[in-house]
């Protein structure tokens, strides 16, 4: 499908000049300046992908074969489970606490500088195309940005108004989102002069749900036997010590007994999950066979990444927005033989959507601006000793629009992870994640781990003194006064509707 005509030529959007203006630039660190595309999707967690085996039937041949050429990052996470905060991490390499978007209502802040800006600045040409979902509804183009797709929201899987927002202009959507989304990712990419660096961003709606696999995938999955988890039990050992508000939300909007208000089925939601996410394999492929088509597949860094995870059933629930390893845990692939060299490495320390700023400016041969909260990858990355975090804290702020979840803070170091909940009485949460790698055994009241926890606490409040995180980011109330009010839902068949009227 050739979109060209809709693409306004590479200048497209007009947020360049502005963006550049006021930035001071960045050093150069000597380094090649690399071509990079960085794709990201929604709600992917990090075991569906074929070679993990999360569930045995589950195939993804190019997300197989990108851990195969490139590196596949064991321990990858986010910092906030949540779509906005952690997109918005993404871009500026901060806490949520710092940036300031802390929920999917909350506007961007005026003076908000995006990573790409950098670049532009540094002479690359910059795209982004896809799923924007900051600052509430709007899909305007962004700083940062020399050309722009996008659309309002969460967008729809298929056809519907108000369509795509292209350069500024309202564009009618003609196909299904992630192959259309894909499509004019390329179109760009095929306009593009091969003397001038780029940074392409392509963020995809899938795989958030209401679930709507291309039509070509549609019932690929069907009868196949889905493996529940082991922590959806709701009583004997994998449920020990649960905090109340846990155990509470079984029966809520996003716990297993009455997912959504309705009687959703977790094993026949996760197969249209499953099958939504072969279209976004099969945009990887493309895009890979985009890059060999210019002579660029080598030489171009090609970073994959979920901006959250999901859970379906751990715990007992389902969504994110919880500090358990399905919710905070995300895919992470990346590929550029001419920077990592040996194919096939596995990265074991923690990283974070945090770090893929500075990331791709030493990619792009630039120092990463001070002020910022994550780190260069690209070491590790190439199997170079480097020093590197020991512990990575999350952060989620309860929201009146879904009131089940409330205010986490937590550390997740190599071997324990801790919780700490805000604002509810209730107790905090402690994982030996090597001999309790579901986190099924709570030990905040076991005394032989009584100073691990005690240490643990500790160190969450200092690293949140350290990242200026002391104070609780507060906004007027948006987005609806809270899910309670649709307590009456209870046909399955209403719950699509309402999952893409809420921001979540």
């Amino acid at each position: 499908m050739n979109r060209r005509h809709a693409l306004g030529g590479l200048i497209g959007g007009a947020t360049s000049a502005l963006a550049q203006s006021s930035l001071p630039p960045l050093r150069k660190t000597g380094a090649k300046p690399r071509n990079v595309i960085f794709v990201l999707t929604d709600d992917h967690r990090y075991d569906a992908m074929g070679f993990l085996k999360g569930q045995d039937w589950l195939e993804t041949p190019q997300m197989d074969r990108l851990a195969r050429e490139g590196v596949y990052f064991r321990n990858a996470f986010v910092t906030t489970a949540l779509c906005s905060p952690s997109r918005a991490s993404v871009l500026t390499g901060k806490y949520a606490h710092n940036h300031k978007i802390v929920d999917n209502n909350t506007p961007i802040p005026p003076g908000t500088t995006f990573f790409p800006q950098h670049l532009q600045q540094a002479g690359y040409r910059t795209a982004f195309v896809g799923k924007w979902h900051m600052g509430h509804e709007g899909d305007d183009p962004q700083p940062g940005f020399d050309h722009w797709v996008s659309f309002r929201g969460q967008g729809t899987y298929l056809p519907s108004k108000p369509g795509l927002n292209v350069n500024g202009k309202r564009v009618p959507q003609k196909g299904y989102i992630t192959d259309e989304l894909t499509d004019y990712a390329l179109d760009w990419l095929g306009q593009h002069p091969k003397d001038q660096p780029y940074f392409m961003y392509l963020s995809h709606k899938a795989v958030h749900a209401d679930f709507v696999p291309a039509a070509r995938h549609k019932g690929k999955y069907d009868g196949k036997p889905f493996k529940y988890p082991a922590t959806m039990a709701a009583t004997g050992d994998m449920a020990r010590n649960r905090p109340m508000w846990v155990q509470n939300q079984r029966n809520s909007w996003h716990g297993v007994e009455f997912p959504y208000h309705s009687g959703l089925n977790i094993a026949e939601y996760y197969q249209s999950y499953a099958e939504s996410l072969c279209a976004v394999d099969d945009c990887l492929g493309r895009v890979m066979d985009a890059l060999r088509q210019r002579g660029e597949l080598d030489s171009t860094l090609l970073i994959y990444m979920g901006d959250n995870g999901f859970a379906f059933g751990e715990h007992g629930l389902i969504d994110k927005r919880t500090a358990y390893e399905e919710s905070m845990r995300v895919p992470l692939l990346a590929r550029c033989p001419e920077l990592f060299g040996a194919p096939g490495r596995t990265v074991d320390q923690v990283v974070a959507n945090i770090d893929i700023m500075p990331t791709v400016l030493s990619a792009a041969g630039l120092e990463a601006p001070a002020g910022g909260d994550g780190a260069n990858f690209l070491p590790v990355a190439q199997g170079r000793p480097a020093q590197w975090r020991k512990e990575l804290l999350y952060e989620y702020y309860w929201e009146r629009n879904f009131p089940q979840t409330p205010t986490i803070h937590a550390l997740r170091g190599d071997r324990y992870k801790f919780i700490r909940y805000h604002g509810i009485w209730d107790i905090d949460e402690l994982y030996d994640l090597a001999e309790d790698p579901l986190e099924s055994n709570n030990l905040i009241f076991s005394e032989k781990h009584r100073p691990v926890a005690n240490q643990m606490r500790t160190r969450l409040f200092e690293v949140l003194e350290q990242t200026g995180g002391m104070q609780m980011p507060i906004y007027p109330d948006r987005g609806g006064s809270s899910n309670l009010r649709h307590s009456n839902r209870s046909k399955a068949a209403e719950f699509p509707a309402q999952l893409e009227r809420e921001p979540r």
